[in-house]
């Protein structure tokens, strides 16, 4: 089956999901990556690998970490950047998706990002957009994060150095989350020994077996010898119905505090894509602790989206 993010030379061409993406290109992204991160140390923080390229940033969903490292890597590898603001818009009048893109591609764009709340948006932009534009998913419903489970794989590399021996556990609200999807293609394409979803039953969706994971509904024994422990927020906004009894009973039997943490490998480590919220899914002890790489993770996603659109941008059509 062809996939759509690549071209008939087998080079990305579109960043829209890490599911069915071969093992040497997600590498190649991580390599790329390694590249850029000394970056940040440096006086003149920027490369010209996208000088006089046009960048649109095209977010229907609020965003703050994700849309601001966006910005900050399309600009270090000099590209003309424009944020698109969606509430004022003329999609906000009623304009269609696609002839918002035709219009904007039609002032010379040549990579969009999108972030959108209906799964397979970004999917729907790459098939209608120029041969010669490419397109990035920021996250697009339930469905996929790419770019988040890459400098997730960033991060883990960084700390972990290999994937073949490491236990990961994902825990949480893995119903709501595209995070935890693009995670889970991601790590076992990348060969981790064992992968592990932690959850009550109401926030975890089936088929996940098939997957390739395990699943756990007592987190004392999810996390029991784990390496890498990511916690999921509870995405209350796309919660439809009572899932739960409340915010504290979750915290109770779920909520990652130092107690529960020492089931996992003393050396693990622990992560979260954002926003946390503190006494709900995580506690503030382990989010400040020492075993906690959260900062470490906003940090790479600069060098990892850097890599991303340096990469898709020079594919050929």
């Amino acid at each position: 089956m062809n996939n759509p993010q690549l071209n008939r030379h087998g080079e990305l061409t579109h960043l829209l999901t890490t599911e069915g993406l071969p093992r040497d290109i997600l590498t190649h992204i991580l390599d790329t990556a390694a590249n850029f991160v000394p970056l940040a140390n440096r006086e003149v923080k920027k490369v010209p690998l996208l000088r006089g390229k046009s960048v649109f940033n095209l977010f229907f969903e609020n965003s703050t970490r994700t849309r601001t490292t966006f910005d900050i890597a399309a600009k270090r590898l000099s590209a003309d950047v424009f944020t698109l603001n969606v509430q004022s818009s003329s999609t906000a009048k009623g304009e269609s998706l696609l002839d918002t893109i035709a219009n904007l591609s039609a002032m010379q764009a040549d990579l969009f990002v999108v972030r959108h709340e209906a799964s397979g948006a970004p999917f729907l932009i790459a098939q209608h957009v120029a041969p010669h534009v490419h397109v990035v998913n920021a996250g697009d419903g339930r469905h996929a994060h790419p770019t988040q489970a890459l400098l997730d794989m960033y991060t883990i590399r960084h700390f972990k150095k290999d994937f073949s021996n490491l236990c990961v556990a994902i825990v949480g609200d893995v119903l709501h989350s595209r995070v935890a999807r693009s995670d889970i293609h991601a790590l076992t394409t990348l060969g981790a020994a064992e992968v592990r979803v932690v959850g009550p039953l109401t926030l975890l969706p089936g088929g996940l077996e098939q997957m390739g994971v395990r699943v756990f509904t007592d987190i004392n024994e999810g996390l029991k010898d784990v390496d890498v422990v990511i916690v999921l927020r509870l995405q209350n906004e796309r919660m439809r119905g009572a899932l739960l009894p409340s915010a504290h009973e979750y915290f109770k039997q779920y909520g990652l505090t130092r107690e529960k943490l020492a089931r996992a490998k003393p050396d693990a480590i622990v992560m979260h894509p954002g926003p946390m919220n503190r006494g709900v899914e995580i506690d503030s002890a382990v989010a400040d602790g020492d075993q906690a790489v959260i900062l470490n993770q906003v940090t790479f996603g600069i060098a990892v989206r850097m890599a991303a659109m340096s990469i898709v941008a020079g594919a050929q059509a």
